[in-house]
C-alpha cells in the first residue's frame, strides 16, 4: 500500500460485461486503471448451452466456442499487467428452473466449473492471494469466494438488474446473498448504495469515471454521415434500448419541432427498430460507431440529450454519457432522476415533453460561450476513473485496517 493505493496485488475481475463488448464498458475501464498498479485477470462470462444454440452467429459466441473446442484465444494479454480469459467450459442454462433446491444444486455446479477454470488461469499467471471483484454477476459468481479461497472480495454494483424479470426470478435471493458474503460492496450511484446497505453495512459509493480527455479534444473532423444533416442537431449517443429510453418522448420532440434534426447514434434494440421514429423525416439513425469516433459526432451536436424512461432500472443508474457530453463542453438536456441530481447545476433536467422543448429552445436561443463550456468540462474532469479507483482502494484499505 502506497499513498492509499493498492499496488502489486493479483486481481481477478469477473462480471457480465465481456471484453469484446461492442460499446465501451465501465468494468473494462476499471480493469485498465487497476492494471496500472496491479496484475489483472479479466474473466469473460462463460458461455451457456442456450446461448450456444440460439446465438450461433454472434461473434462473441463464435469466439467462446473456439476457446472451448480448439483452445484458441483462451488467455490473451490485452495490455501491460492485464490478461483476458475465455473459460474453456460451458455452463448449464438453468434460469428456467423454479427457485429451490434443484436450482441451487445446478448453480453450485456451474460455479464449481467456472471456479476451476479461473484457478487454472491464475496458476498459469502465478496469481496468489487474489483480490476478487465481481461486477453485477450474482449467478455465476455467487460461490466464487468459497471455491477460489479468495483473500478479499468486492461486489461492484452498477445496475439494478432486479428490475428485469430474467434477473429478478433468482436474483431476488442471489444478489442479497452475494452482497452479504463479500467483504465490501461498491456502487456507482448513491441510490444503489442505499440499496446495498440493506444487506451489507460496508457498502460504499465510489462514483464512476469518464475518459474526459477523449471527448474534450476537438479534432475539427466532421464525419461524412453527419456533415449534411441540417442544423440544429439535437443528438443522443449510446445504446438505443427501449427499456431505458423514452421513445414516445423522442417522437413527440421530433413531431413538435420538424425544423430540428434528431440524431441518434448507437445500436438499436427491437423496440427502436420497430418504432415510429423511423417514419419521421427529421430523425436520423446513424448506427453503431467505434468508440474512438464518438467524440467527433458529439462535437457536431448543438444540444445533447439523455431522454431516459423513469423506472427501477434507470432511476438510480449513473449516467455515464452525461460526463461524456460535459467533457465535450456541450449543453445537456436530460430526464430528471435521482442519479441526475448530481448534475443539476450544469444540465437542464426535465420531467415531461414541455420541459424538454423549453430547455432545448432556451439553449438554441442563447449564445453558448467558452466559460459555460469550460465549466461543464471541469465537472467531467472531477469524474475520472483514477478518482473512482482510488475510492475503491480506500474502501478496501479501510475495511482491512479494521480487521
Amino acid at each position: 500500500m502506497e499513498n492509499g493505493l493498492i499496488i502489486n496485488r493479483d486481481v481477478i475481475m469477473v462480471g457480465l460485461q465481456p471484453w469484446d463488448l461492442e460499446i465501451g464498458g465501465n468494468f473494462k475501464n476499471m480493469a485498465f486503471q487497476i492494471a496500472r498498479q496491479n496484475r489483472v485477470l479479466y474473466v469473460n462470462k462463460p458461455l451457456d448451452r442456450k446461448t450456444a444454440l440460439t446465438s450461433k452467429l454472434d461473434p462473441k459466441t463464435i469466439t467462446r466456442l473456439k476457446s472451448i473446442k480448439k483452445g484458441v484465444g483462451v488467455l490473451e494479454k490485452a495490455a501491460t499487467n492485464l490478461w483476458v480469459f475465455n473459460p474453456q467450459t460451458m455452463l448449464e442454462s438453468i434460469n428456467w428452473l423454479p427457485p429451490g433446491r434443484l436450482y441451487k444444486i445446478f448453480n453450485k455446479l456451474n460455479n464449481r466449473r467456472f471456479a476451476k477454470q479461473i484457478k487454472q488461469a491464475c496458476n498459469n499467471l502465478g496469481f496468489k492471494r487474489s483480490l476478487l471483484i465481481v461486477d453485477n454477476d450474482f449467478f455465476n459468481s455467487l460461490y466464487l469466494k468459497e471455491y477460489l479461497k479468495i483473500d478479499f472480495s468486492v461486489y461492484y454494483l452498477r445496475d439494478y438488474l432486479l428490475s428485469q424479470p430474467y434477473f429478478y426470478k433468482h436474483g431476488i435471493l442471489s444478489e442479497p446473498e452475494l452482497m452479504q458474503k463479500v467483504d465490501i460492496v461498491t456502487t456507482n450511484s448513491l441510490y444503489l448504495t442505499e440499496y446495498a446497505q440493506k444487506y451489507n453495512a460496508n457498502s460504499f459509493y465510489i462514483g464512476q469515471g469518464c475518459e474526459f480527455e477523449v471527448f474534450e479534444k476537438k479534432t475539427g473532423h466532421i464525419p461524412t454521415d453527419i456533415a449534411d444533416i441540417p442544423k440544429p442537431i439535437i443528438g443522443y449517443c449510446g445504446a438505443l434500448l427501449s427499456i431505458r429510453l423514452d421513445i414516445g418522448l423522442l417522437v413527440s420532440i421530433a413531431k413538435n419541432k420538424p425544423q430540428w434534426s434528431i440524431v441518434l447514434i448507437g445500436p438499436e434494440d427491437e423496440g427502436f427498430k420497430k418504432s415510429g421514429l423511423h417514419q419521421l423525416k427529421n430523425v436520423y439513425f446513424l448506427g453503431h460507431k467505434q468508440p474512438h469516433s464518438l467524440p467527433d459526432y458529439v462535437h457536431c451536436f448543438d444540444v445533447c440529450l439523455n431522454p431516459q424512461l423513469v423506472n427501477e432500472m434507470t432511476i438510480g443508474n449513473y449516467p455515464r454519457k452525461i460526463d461524456e457530453y460535459l467533457a465535450a463542453g456541450k449543453p445537456v438536456v436530460a430526464t430528471a432522476t435521482k442519479a441526475m441530481e448530481e448534475f443539476a447545476a450544469c444540465t437542464y433536467l426535465c420531467s415531461d415533453l414541455t420541459g424538454y422543448l423549453l430547455a432545448i429552445e432556451k439553449i438554441l436561443a442563447s449564445q453558448d460561450d467558452a466559460g459555460q463550456a469550460h465549466s461543464r468540462i471541469e465537472v467531467a474532469k472531477s469524474h475520472t476513473w483514477e478518482i473512482s479507483i482510488i475510492k475503491l482502494y480506500t474502501a478496501i484499505n479501510n475495511h482491512q485496517n479494521k480487521q
